[in-house]
């Protein structure tokens, strides 16, 4: 089992004592990861052990997959807290810039860094999809990466804060010898893996964001007034927030992050109103 030294985004999969692979929390109930580190799942069993940086357990259940693009999302018990300061903000990936994987599977494997070398809007990923993905040069000539996949590639600079840009899916094969790995990576940008998700619209974010009531039934009963002028507010910002990205203005990274706020605020004002 991977350790760390402090909170970061990135999550190790178990089912039992098997290790699945990589993931990343997207949202404080939902983790990111690619499809193809599921396959050691035994059938019909869905539910993982998620192992955070900071060494907690919880338990989840794979909730969505699409095959075509390789990802996975899975949800969090609804029992268990996730804190804030464990999520990492989305971002635009810079083609030139430098990108690190703060994941990696093992204590004794070398961490990943490189240049983003180019990004592409139809890349043919090995689901049979065409992907927006970021192409990637790794520093580190390893042969095989495959345990990495997965994990978050994050944007690396020293004048800013880290952001997450992409999740890592697949390496390139030595055009020389097809049975080694070349030491370029490809990943998935967050605006296509928030594209490929219905649980990333507002119904599921406003249930990750609602505080939790006193019983099923008492808390149904105290937001149904709330939902009605809420829900107004959100879906205004919603569609004012889906004009901007359909003008170019703002990518669906940014897009997702502000629906989030949006959706929090909203639910937070009303709570604090007198909505409990």
């Amino acid at each position: 089992m991977t350790g760390a030294t402090g909170a970061d985004c990135w999550v190790d999969l178990f089912q039992g004592q098997q290790r699945l692979g990589g993931g990343f929390l997207l949202t404080p109930r939902y983790v990111l990861t690619a499809l193809h580190c599921l396959r050691g799942l035994s059938a019909p069993d869905r539910s993982v052990r998620i192992v955070l940086s900071d060494g907690s357990l919880i338990e989840g259940q794979v909730c969505r997959q699409d095959e075509s693009a390789d990802l996975a999302l899975i949800e969090i018990g609804t029992h268990h807290y996730v804190p804030l300061t464990m999520i990492r903000k989305a971002g635009r990936a810079l083609v030139g810039g430098r990108w690190e994987g703060p994941y990696r599977p093992g204590l004794d494997e070398a961490k990943l860094r490189g240049n983003i070398d180019a990004q592409s809007h139809d890349y043919a990923c090995q689901g049979g999809a065409a992907i927006e993905a970021l192409q990637l040069t790794v520093d580190q000539v390893l042969g095989d990466y495959s345990g990495y996949s997965g994990g978050p590639v994050e944007s690396a600079s020293q004048e800013h804060e880290p952001v997450v840009v992409g999740i890592l899916l697949e390496q390139s094969l030595d055009r020389a010898d097809g049975r080694r790995a070349a030491n370029v990576l490809f990943a998935a940008t967050i605006a296509e893996a928030v594209s490929r998700f219905d649980h990333l619209q507002l119904s599921h974010l406003i249930d990750v964001l609602r505080p939790p009531g006193p019983s099923g039934e008492q808390r149904a009963e105290a937001v149904k007034d709330v939902a009605v002028t809420n829900g107004a507010k959100v879906e205004e910002w919603f569609h004012r927030l889906q004009q901007w990205a359909e003008a170019g203005e703002m990518d669906a990274s940014q897009i997702a992050e502000l629906k989030f706020i949006a959706a929090r605020r909203a639910i937070e004002s009303d709570f604090e109103g007198g909505g409990r």
